[in-house]
């Protein structure tokens, strides 16, 4: 899967959840106000799921998740290491 098929995955999951708000790839949803905890869980739970990565303690830190282009990061990193 290309970065941009996952681009676009998580900006579609995003678009559900943040009542269709268009939110820029460096934007922090965390600053903006969309997140709550549930939310941040069901976010880990998505990035697992959706791109079969495992997200490990180390990686629940905010900056991983705070906008577009870190998730992005943070699966593309997750997927070069399992198959490294």
């Amino acid at each position: 899967m290309s970065s941009e098929e996952k681009r676009t995955r998580i900006k579609s999951f995003l678009a559900r959840y943040l009542r269709n708000q268009d939110v820029g790839d460096d934007e922090d949803i965390f600053a903006l106000g969309f997140v709550n905890s549930l939310f941040a869980m069901q976010l880990v739970l998505f990035v697992e799921q959706e791109f079969d990565v495992i997200v490990e303690n180390e990686d629940l830190e905010i900056e991983n998740f705070a906008s577009v282009n870190a998730l992005l990061g943070l699966i593309e990193r997750k997927s070069a290491a399992k198959y490294a």
